[in-house]
């Protein structure tokens, strides 16, 4: 059962200062364990699995994956069984994102890393189904057409009057999605969460193309708030982090939305915004990996 994913509209005098509004879409509240855009991603892949008369789900990703956690959850939730191949060795105790994953009932398969760049090839794939049987697949991270689709909903469920949307970006499925789902009206911006992620620029560009069958241009990257790398941190980062929950109530990560709300607040900082915008960023959940990163560095997020 999903919950709703409400607007909350922040004050902060930083942007009543530049004569900016803000709300947060809080796709994070969407369900527990398939939050934010993971469920956006596959509400209609789980559609189409069944239609397809598939009772299995194979997908990929790395050890602390919010899509392998999304996937296995997804799959417990509406009666698939799941496969997760994983990159990188097996090492015991699972750390909490795999733990949540075989709690679901999800059976990990560890591959090399030199396999895993082999995830999209059709030989791979086809000796994956060899192994596993008749697999629906899902890409690392969710993202195609279906999930697209999914994320398009996002902008038609904002109730409010906006300028400019933002979200963080993965594989950019998700802000793909966005775009699409705003057809060329208002403004978007996007987050990379990798070092050197223009290139999600061109992924953007062919989603939304095979998607609507058009090519829009309100849209940009902001590519320099990735802080290192994916999954690097520093700690202004964390610093901005513990502060946004204190004052606003609203828990964020540092891989994705981390990033995207420092980014913004430091793009509202120099002038980005003309007055009168109004913003609205997109909580994309994500909030299993907290443990994780809490395992891993010993770092409370």
């Amino acid at each position: 059962m999903m919950e709703e994913a409400p607007l909350q509209k922040l004050e902060a005098p930083l942007w009543q200062e530049q004569g900016v509004a803000l709300w947060v879409k809080r796709e994070d509240l969407l369900h527990p364990h398939i939050s934010g855009n993971k469920w956006r991603k596959l509400k209609y892949n789980l559609q189409e699995a069944r239609q397809q008369d598939h009772h299995t789900l194979l997908t990929f990703g790395g050890a602390y994956s919010n899509h392998i956690a999304a996937t296995a959850a997804a799959g417990k939730a509406y009666g698939f069984r799941s496969i997760g191949i994983i990159r990188g060795e097996e090492h015991l105790p699972l750390n909490p994102t795999l733990a949540l994953a075989t709690s679901c009932g999800m059976q990990l398969h560890y591959i090399s890393r030199e396999q895993y760049r082999l995830k999209s090839e059709p030989g791979f794939l086809q000796e994956l189904r060899a192994q596993f049987g008749q697999v629906y697949v899902l890409p690392e991270g969710g993202t195609n057409l279906l999930a697209v689709k999914g994320c398009a909903e996002i902008v038609p469920d904002i109730d409010v009057d906006f300028s400019h949307i933002c979200c963080a970006m993965g594989t950019g499925g998700t802000f793909a999605g966005i775009v699409a789902g705003l057809t060329g009206e208002k403004e978007a911006l996007g987050f990379p969460a990798l070092k050197g992620g223009a290139f999600l620029r061109q992924e953007v560009e062919e989603l939304v193309l095979a998607y609507s069958g058009q090519r829009y241009h309100n849209w940009q990257l902001a590519t320099e708030y990735h802080f290192g790398g994916y999954a690097k941190v520093k700690p202004e980062l964390l610093a901005f982090m513990a502060q946004f929950k204190q004052e606003h109530g609203i828990p964020l990560e540092p891989v994705y939305t981390g990033k995207m709300m420092y980014g913004l607040f430091d793009l509202v900082r120099k002038g980005y915004f003309p007055r009168g915008s109004r913003v609205v960023a997109v909580h994309t959940g994500g909030l299993q990996g907290n443990a994780g990163f809490k395992e891993r560095l010993g770092v409370e997020v």
